[in-house]
């Protein structure tokens, strides 16, 4: 029994077609990493609504994705390069694709520059207590830390390219393993913090932006200067003719990347304002534990966009046509497995976060179908994207992106928490 068992893993890892090799081993690999970033984050939220309260974690949350619109200014040039990265890697045209990239660091590190100036001088005519409904008088402390987020995600915005590059080259498990260190890093220091020291929303900020930075930074230097010495970047190489190309290519993801953030990180907002901020981390709750199917899901599917691009590249459509139908069969089994985390989640609310957070038995079943409905498109979408035919995605992005946050304010006062994340599987 032991015996065929290795053997059979031993084919499944070994035998078949290279490009389905390498993303299998890039799965299991990440799929290891992921349980060890599943357990971190399970436990992070407890300890860190400890550190602080519920209403704190609330505004970092909300703050974390207002931020994070900031990420659409790269005017889709992150997922133009991926695509352009991996032609050049299937026909071996190395220079182009460090020429490429190098153009790349340029422009986004000018872009981000520029929008954290733009911002600076913003920042300080807005009351933030008003905008996240904090229902304190004004407080300069908080602008100050809205910068400070806003400052950590501009870097970020520069550095998350390594990240492009492992993608492009089919090795997102090494993504996972910088995520997996950040993460555990900022796991040990809310640990400390919070026996050591007294709550504090700033220091809470500085870990868990600041840490993850840290650890992207020395994972690009650690990787340009070994794995991927030959496309490293390099000013030399920096040409003004790639950044046209690379922006003629994203402008069409740009305007779809607009419409997922709309989709994506409008929720806390929307939540904060006409709920509170203690309802976003009760949310975020609901939204953690469903998330584990999703980000089991987010391993298998990722390499899959670059292997896309690889096979259609070079006219080898029999091979989609396999992967696209074992990722439907995934499907159905996610889906399942979706309902039966629905059934049990009560318990499994009570045994992570005690009575201190309720959840609403309604934004359960809501989760339960935002994941059905999210792996189905997700799957089709990484396709569409690989291949670049995305101009019927654009109308509909730009359709969610006109009425998604109306229908989430609609549905939110009339049913409550559920009402934003049905107004997301709606528009799935």
């Amino acid at each position: 029994m032991l015996q065929s068992l290795q053997l059979y893993i031993f084919k499944f890892f070994n035998k078949g077609h290279e490009r389905s090799l390498k993303a299998k081993r890039n799965i299991a690999i990440s799929l290891l990493i992921k349980c060890g970033s599943v357990i971190i984050s399970l436990l992070l939220i407890p300890l860190t609504i400890k550190y602080v309260n519920p209403v704190q974690y609330g505004i970092w949350l909300t703050l974390s994705s207002i931020i994070t619109w900031a990420t659409l200014f790269d005017l889709g040039l992150g997922n133009g390069l991926k695509n352009k990265l991996t032609e050049f890697i299937a026909t071996g045209n190395i220079p182009g694709a460090r020429s490429y990239l190098s153009s790349a660091y340029a422009i986004l590190s000018v872009i981000s520059l520029f929008l954290f100036i733009s911002f600076g001088l913003v920042n300080r005519y807005l009351n933030w207590n008003n905008i996240l409904n904090t229902g304190t008088a004004n407080d300069n402390n908080l602008n100050n830390l809205v910068l400070l987020i806003f400052g950590f995600f501009c870097i970020q915005f520069v550095l998350q390219l390594i990240n492009t590059v492992l993608a492009a080259n089919q090795e997102p498990a090494k993504t996972g393993i910088i995520n997996f260190v950040a993460q555990l890093l900022t796991f040990i220091a809310i640990l400390i913090l919070a026996r050591y020291t007294i709550g504090s929303l700033t220091i809470l900020v500085w870990a868990f932006a600041g840490i993850p930075l840290v650890i992207l930074l020395i994972g690009s230097i650690w990787l340009y200067t070994h794995n991927y010495k030959s496309v490293s970047p390099t000013f030399n190489l920096v040409e003004v003719s790639n950044a046209k190309k690379l922006l003629a290519t994203g402008s069409t993801f740009f305007i779809i990347q607009i419409a997922a953030l709309v989709m994506y990180e409008s929720d806390n907002i929307v939540i904060t304002n006409i709920l509170g901020p203690k309802e976003v981390t009760t949310f975020n709750i609901a939204y953690k534990l469903f998330s584990i199917i999703l980000m089991f899901f987010v391993i298998v599917i990722t390499p899959f966009w670059s292997a896309f691009t690889e096979a259609y590249t070079k006219n080898d459509f029999e091979w989609i046509k396999n992967a696209l139908a074992n990722a439907n069969k995934m499907w159905f089994v996610l889906s399942i497995c979706s309902v039966f985390l629905l059934l049990v989640s009560p318990w499994l609310y009570n045994a992570w976060v005690g009575k201190s957070i309720i959840v609403p038995v309604s934004l359960s079943i809501a989760m339960c179908m935002y994941c059905m409905a999210f792996i189905w498109q997700a799957i089709h979408v990484q396709l569409i994207n690989a291949t670049g035919k995305v101009r019927l995605q654009l109308y509909l992005g730009i359709l969610a992106m006109l009425f998604n946050i109306p229908l989430c304010i609609f549905l939110v006062k009339r049913i409550g928490l559920a009402g934003i994340t049905w107004s997301n599987t709606i528009f799935f």
